[in-house]
């Protein structure tokens, strides 16, 4: 038999535009038939875009990206597509079309439905309670849908042992966070080295409102070995030829594959397809593996996948952002300028009193080397008349966090009335450590559509802007404000050390706590310190209200305060605290 020759097309769709979706698929395909391809492979739920969470409920909506999978299915002359789509029979799935030769040949319906960390699966669809492989000229196929390949002895193992596949596709949509692409690529070589078959998994890429799909579609041969690799944060169409023999070989050197337990009494059904008729092509080079992006970069390359697709596909024509001259706004308004082009992106100042010209010089700085546009508007005015009113029923209390909150809740105002008026997204600029803490004023620092690093440590803010001024060779960021001590500039001398423990310190403890779900106790036992363990962990735990208010931001941590984070306003649990 003679080569195999596979395309996996890693698409970034919009939810709910099933036209616009099923166009990508469509034109994936014209792509993959010009390069020879006798499989064509799309991510999970492309049709829908990921997730559609209450479309799904909408009857009409499922109707129409049935309709459209049924119309792709007749494109298919010639060659075999597997792609993802809601499929209502009986009850409504997640599942892969295998569309052959112009037809549906098969659904193939997921069976582990998450229910965890951003996943609400089992609010809408009924698990798959079989597999299939599919015979195409002798070569033998089989198709599970994301979560069905972390399992071991899921329907991947099934279909190898059980059904005698030879390749083993997963379609997928797999949510980035820091470091998941290696250890998915890990699971996946084991996955085609315990089956004895080549594993290939196509995976969406994209933002949708918080999540980022990262791409990084790969193919593994039968012994584990990387084989292909799409780049990451880009669609991509990965060409790869497979040696129909070599599972075969690879499996007969192995005794594991002889002493494989069915979990279930029936083998998996096997679908045969059609003949076609051969084409003739040009040879493959070899196939592409495109390299890995090392820690920070990977970081840097979701947040700009993830803010720009949240503005473009919410229909905004440019975004606004308050620039302060502190690292924060510094690194969102660089992101937000690599997102959408510097002509996109509107940066203001606004100083009063307690603002630095040392700021201001620096906000300058940062727009000139971006070339966005810039504005000051001096707020120093609006605050006094805000005072001024206000006197009467303040009385001669003394200044405080109630003067203080004030200035950002101007700034806020002034920056959503540039959005109504210019139609300009507002991007906020708090990080994970003060969003975390709540170290942020409620309609003030908060007011905005998205929040471009509200999952990004303040440690990672200075990483992240450190890596973008090497990048670019130039400190696009100025130097000084990667070296000033962090403050909100709201009274004289303020720093953000006088009311939080330094961020080195504080960025452990939180991530302890949210992301690892360690108790107060187990920090302190773990050799943290207790002051700042409590300090931090009692702040956490006091400023959901505040959380609950802020806009969504892409998730780039194993847990981000959205979807991942789902605690009551109103609560009055105390967890142990060392001493307690």
């Amino acid at each position: 038999m003679a080569g195999i020759r596979l395309a996996l097309c890693q698409l970034n769709p919009t939810v709910g535009d099933i036209g616009g979706n099923a166009g990508k698929v469509l034109a994936g395909l014209a792509a993959a038939r010009k390069a020879g391809a006798e499989l064509a492979v799309f991510p999970e739920m492309v049709l829908s875009g990921y997730p559609p969470e209450d479309l799904l409920l909408k009857p009409d909506f499922v109707a129409a990206c049935m309709e459209r999978a049924r119309e792709i299915a007749r494109e298919t002359r010639g060659l075999t597509a597997i792609f993802g789509c809601p499929w209502l029979e009986g009850d409504l799935q997640n599942a892969a079309v295998v569309a052959h030769d112009g037809a549906v040949a098969g659904i193939v319906a997921k069976r582990y439905l998450p229910n965890y960390g951003v996943f609400d699966e089992n609010r809408y669809f009924a698990a798959g309670r079989s597999s299939a492989v599919f015979d195409r000229d002798g070569f033998v196929f089989g198709v599970s849908v994301c979560e069905d390949i972390w399992y071991p002895g899921g329907p991947p193992a099934e279909q190898a042992h059980g059904g005698g596949a030879r390749l083993l596709i997963n379609i997928s949509a797999s949510p980035y966070h820091r470091g998941k692409g290696a250890a998915r690529e890990r699971m996946l070589a084991t996955r085609a080295s315990d089956n004895g078959a080549f594993v290939a998994y196509a995976n969406m890429v994209g933002g949708q409102d918080e999540l980022v799909f990262d791409g990084h579609s790969v193919v593994f041969g039968p012994d584990g070995s990387l084989l292909a690799r799409g780049r990451q944060f880009a669609e991509d169409m990965v060409l790869c030829e497979l040696d129909p023999g070599l599972p075969t070989r690879r499996r007969l050197l192995d005794p594991r594959c002889r002493k494989w337990e069915p979990q279930f009494e029936t083998c998996p059904a096997h679908v045969p397809l059609a003949p076609v008729a051969g084409c003739t092509r040009a040879a493959l080079a070899p196939a592409p593996i495109a390299p890995l992006l090392d820690d920070v970069e990977e970081v840097y390359r979701a947040l700009v996948l993830g803010t720009g697709d949240y503005v473009r596909k919410s229909g905004f024509p440019g975004v606004a952002i308050g620039l302060s001259g502190g690292i924060d706004s510094s690194l969102t308004a660089v992101i937000a300028a690599d997102a959408l082009g510097p002509e996109n992106v509107l940066g203001v100042a606004m100083p009063t009193r307690f603002s630095s010209d040392d700021s201001l010089e620096d906000a300058q700085a940062l727009a000139e080397a971006l070339g966005i546009e810039f504005h000051v508007v001096a707020i120093e005015e609006v605050f006094k008349a805000f005072l001024g009113a206000l006197s009467p029923l303040f009385g001669d209390r003394p200044f405080d966090v109630t003067e203080e909150n004030l200035q950002p809740r101007i700034r806020g105002t002034l920056l959503m009335a540039l959005s109504n008026k210019l139609g300009r997204l507002v991007l906020t600029t708090g990080n994970k450590s003060e969003v975390g803490v709540g170290y942020s004023t409620l309609y003030g620092d908060t007011a905005g559509g998205y929040a471009v690093i509200k999952d990004v440590p303040k440690t990672l803010v200075y990483a992240l802007s450190r890596w973008r001024n090497a990048e670019a060779g130039r400190d696009i960021i100025p130097e000084r404000v990667l070296v000033k001590p962090p403050t909100a500039e709201l009274r004289p001398n303020q720093k953000d050390s006088d009311s939080l423990p330094e961020y080195d310190a504080l960025d452990p403890v939180l991530a302890a706590y949210v992301e690892q779900g360690l108790s107060p106790s187990a920090m302190i036992a773990s050799g943290m310190d207790a002051a700042v363990v409590d300090r931090v962990t009692r702040l956490v735990d006091r400023n959901e209200y505040k959380r609950r208010q802020s806009p969504p931001g892409p998730k780039i941590t194993t847990r981000a305060f959205g979807k991942d984070w789902r605690l009551p306003i109103v609560n009055r649990y105390a967890p142990p605290r060392g001493g307690d």
